[in-house]
């Protein structure tokens, strides 16, 4: 009872109107009552201002309803906007995060190896690579070792090869002194080829280079090479890989920094050496065909080369000058042994 009672009480308006139409309802199948007109008629009002009343406490109870409603979307407006700041916030942050975990892993790849290390380092960045660029001084090591075996891999593999070379220009006697002093100034004895650092000695390093470079183009068609030659001197080597960049100084046995490739120094790095390349006395080495060498070239070979690519050799060299160039170039001392 105490149910019916409390649900009345809620549907009283409604339970009204319901009764008064099953009395109209029973008056309308024929019950005869005294004044049933009368009676019908009021009892028709009485259930429209019934549903009047309902309409009006149903609007009276939307109000209220409503004005919470738009309370609470203002209060989930308000939170929104606070949550969002807080987003963002977290957004920021991690991004802070993120750069900070960046630059420790960058630091982290940067290695540096010692002197005992780096013949190792440099052959394992020669096994299977398709590219190499070079700067440095006269390109020693790059005749002596990279070059030819990477020629040689690539050879075997039957794929092309890209080579980008800049050395400093033998033709340039200011520049080959001033490496010849700086390698002296380093050390004044015999490095590892049992040679010590002159002026003449640098521009045959540096001629011998050319030499084995169009005598390696002639010889592998799809050997891509490109030399360019340095006006100024660099006291750092930079050999890059297809999977890691290397930074040397002169001494073979001095530490040496190594980034793999992917890092953004290494792309960096590789920008910037073909920007250098780009602004260095270009070789014409694709014109080294007009002067055909043999395996073992003659001096008359040698010096038609070099008439054809446009690079003087010394009025002053002799043919023993110019056997000595071809030795170096075809049998090179590997400075790191």
């Amino acid at each position: 009872m105490t149910r019916f009672a409390n649900w009345l009480g809620k549907n009283a308006d409604a339970f009204i109107a319901l009764v008064l139409a099953i009395t109209v309802a029973v008056l309308g199948l024929g019950v005869n009552l005294p004044h049933e007109d009368e009676i019908t008629n009021s009892a028709v009002l009485a259930v429209i201002a019934l549903l009047a009343t309902s309409v009006l406490r149903d609007r009276g109870r939307r109000i209220p309803v409503e004005a919470e409603v738009r309370d609470t979307l203002r209060a989930s407006s308000a939170t929104l906007e606070e949550l969002s700041g807080r987003l963002a916030h977290i957004e920021r942050f991690e991004s802070v995060l993120t750069g900070t975990k960046r630059a420790l892993d960058e630091t982290a790849v940067v290695r540096v190896i010692g002197g005992g290390q780096v013949a190792h380092v440099l052959e394992e960045a020669r096994r299977d690579t398709d590219r190499w660029f070079f700067k440095g001084g006269t390109g020693t090591y790059i005749r002596a070792k990279t070059l030819p075996e990477c020629v040689g891999a690539a050879r075997r593999d039957r794929r092309t090869l890209l080579f980008r070379l800049e050395i400093i220009d033998p033709t340039n006697v200011e520049v080959c002194e001033a490496y010849a002093r700086h390698r002296r100034s380093v050390s004044d004895a015999p490095d590892a080829t049992g040679e010590k650092w002159t002026l003449e000695r640098t521009r045959k390093e540096a001629y011998a280079t050319l030499l084995a470079a169009c005598w390696h183009k002639q010889r592998f068609g799809m050997l891509d090479i490109d030399i360019g030659l340095a006006q100024t001197m660099t006291t750092l080597r930079y050999d890059l890989a297809s999977t890691r960049l290397v930074v040397t100084r002169d001494d073979p046995r001095g530490e040496a920094l190594v980034v793999d490739s992917d890092k953004f120094y290494y792309s960096w790095v590789s920008a910037e050496l073909q920007m250098s390349l780009d602004q260095a006395r270009r070789v014409p080495v694709e014109q080294a065909r007009l002067a055909p060498l043999d395996d073992e070239p003659t001096v008359e070979e040698v010096r038609k080369l070099f008439e054809v690519i446009g690079i003087e050799l010394a009025p002053s060299y002799t043919d023993r000058d110019v056997i000595e160039i071809i030795r170096k170039a075809l049998r090179a001392k590997d400075p790191y042994e």
